[in-house]
């Protein structure tokens, strides 16, 4: 049998808007009256119909995440958290995928929006609905926080990480260690390869290298990554044309990097170092550890998820950038250059 809020009113022997009240936390109770109604709750194992709430409140207390992929581990780290924040606080979230597709994820977006739910995140969207105003649309209907590389060029709120220290700092680290010919590897169309590449061009140009070498591997977040960069890197180190180090932009290429490497009996790092991004779980049990970038995903995570609530609550509407550091990790994965 279902247990209504008729049934909890009757055991705690006061009206259905008292117990209303006390579920909803939307007006003031007493102290010894809340109790019996806790009480009747947990007795009964009363449990509230949150369609019919979310109607009173004008509130689903849900909110929309939105990923290219679920598969790429630097995704997973960033919605755990976010999840862990919203449900401390609340709320609940549904988790979609785009596959890196600008025209699915208008449609998972779409599907938030008609569902009502309380606000979204959109981790690393599409650049195609960046470009078109498409989030800065959206965020005119629903509150809405876009995460990724720190840029002012559109209209919206975003926690941004700044891949340019990051990125600038794992050059440097390359050159000191004597490396003048370091190969580039990136995915396809994205905000962050796209600045990586014009980072890694200009930093060929301001020390004077001669050795340039951009390599793309199609999508870069999904899981087969690894094995495509795997099977490119075998084709080219066949060919001996490689350098003495590897900027990957992010661990998956990394990773099929040093799988091609071992395949040739090419030692990393002894003969040829490389570097990740996005210092993933991924990063620390390959053989060897990597080297990467930390992106300080857990604290942009968490601001991420507190500043929605905030802006659900309507506690501000104005646009927000908040931009946070990266920072190399040192681990296993490059040497001074022989």
């Amino acid at each position: 049998m279902t247990i209504t809020i008729r049934d909890v009113a009757e055991k705690a022997g006061v009206s259905i808007a008292t117990v209303s009240r006390v579920i909803n936390n939307n007006y003031p109770v007493k102290d010894e009256t809340r109790k019996k109604i806790e009480e009747a709750i947990e007795e009964l194992g009363y449990v509230p119909n949150e369609i019919a709430r979310s109607l009173i409140l004008k509130s689903t207390s849900n909110v929309g995440i939105i990923v290219p992929g679920i598969t790429n581990l630097f995704f997973p780290t960033i919605v755990e958290e976010i999840n862990r924040v919203l449900v401390n606080k609340g709320f609940t979230m549904s988790l979609y995928s785009t596959q890196g597709d600008s025209m699915m994820e208008k449609l998972v977006i779409d599907s938030v929006i008609s569902r009502n739910m309380d606000g979204i995140i959109a981790i690393d969207p599409s650049m195609e609905n960046l470009d078109n105003n498409y989030f800065t649309n959206i965020s005119k209907k629903v509150p809405t926080i876009i995460i990724n590389g720190n840029t002012n060029k559109y209209d919206c709120n975003f926690i941004s990480y700044d891949e340019e220290v990051g990125t600038r700092e794992a050059f440097q680290y390359l050159l000191d260690l004597g490396h003048r010919e370091i190969s580039f590897v990136r995915g396809d169309r994205s905000l962050s390869y796209d600045l990586k590449e014009k980072l890694y061009r200009q930093f060929v140009i301001e020390n004077n290298l001669k050795y340039e070498n951009i390599i793309s591997v199609g999508d870069g977040n999904s899981l087969q990554v690894v094995e495509k960069t795997e099977r490119i890197f075998e084709t080219i180190l066949k060919a001996k044309n490689i350098g003495t180090a590897i900027f990957a932009c992010n661990d998956l290429m990394a990773v099929g990097v040093i799988n091609a490497c071992n395949k040739f009996k090419i030692k990393v790092p002894d003969d040829i170092s490389v570097i990740g991004f996005d210092n993933t779980l991924l990063s620390n049990i390959t053989h060897p550890k990597i080297t990467t970038i930390d992106l300080n995903t857990k604290k942009i995570a968490e601001l991420a998820a507190l500043e929605l609530i905030d802006m659900i609550k309507g506690k501000y509407t104005i646009v927000e950038k908040n931009v946070y550091d990266s920072k190399l990790i040192i681990r296993e994965s490059c040497s001074k250059r022989k």
